[in-house]
């Protein structure tokens, strides 16, 4: 498996750097594969089975930064057109662009297929570890949520099919 990163990046907070360095964490989304790959450098240090998006609401490609961690909110949005949801207590978010995030999943046990409204649901167990791994650190100090910084910039995230 190589790892695809493409043009330079177009979204996030952080754009300076689009690449990794030899030693950086970035994770790799294949919306193909429905399989997240973390990596540091070049080295995958873990995957995934996740779902993304539906073709109806399909999950945001490109490259980007995670730039907001929560630790758990109530989820709630949807249309006429595509059904509308409420999910309280979804844990482990993390957000690298609008509304997109990576989050753990408790209402559904389909990984590996297409599910979401556009973010790339996890189970709790492999979202957490992707929470405590990916930047920016978390500072349990902090409050509920956590801020992408210059000096605790997040990870790159590169969306593809």
């Amino acid at each position: 498996f190589t790892p695809r990163l493409g043009p330079p990046l177009t979204h996030g907070y952080h754009q300076e750097r689009a690449f990794p360095t030899l030693t950086e964490k970035w994770i790799d989304v294949d919306l193909s594969e429905q399989r997240v790959v973390a990596y540091e450098g070049m080295t995958p240090v873990r995957a995934f089975i996740v779902s993304t998006g539906l073709p109806a609401t399909p999950t945001v490609q490109g490259k980007f930064r995670i730039r907001l961690k929560v630790r758990a909110q109530t989820m709630s949005g949807g249309s006429p057109e595509y059904g509308y949801y409420n999910l309280p207590n979804v844990q482990w978010m993390q957000y690298f662009y609008e509304g997109y995030s990576f989050h753990g999943t408790y209402w559904h046990n389909k990984f590996g297929q297409p599910m979401s409204h556009g973010c790339v649901n996890m189970t709790n167990t492999d979202a957490q570890w992707l929470f405590d791994w990916a930047g920016p650190t978390w500072d349990p100090q902090g409050g509920s949520w956590q801020k992408s910084a210059q000096a605790n910039a997040g990870t790159l995230v590169v969306v593809h099919e």
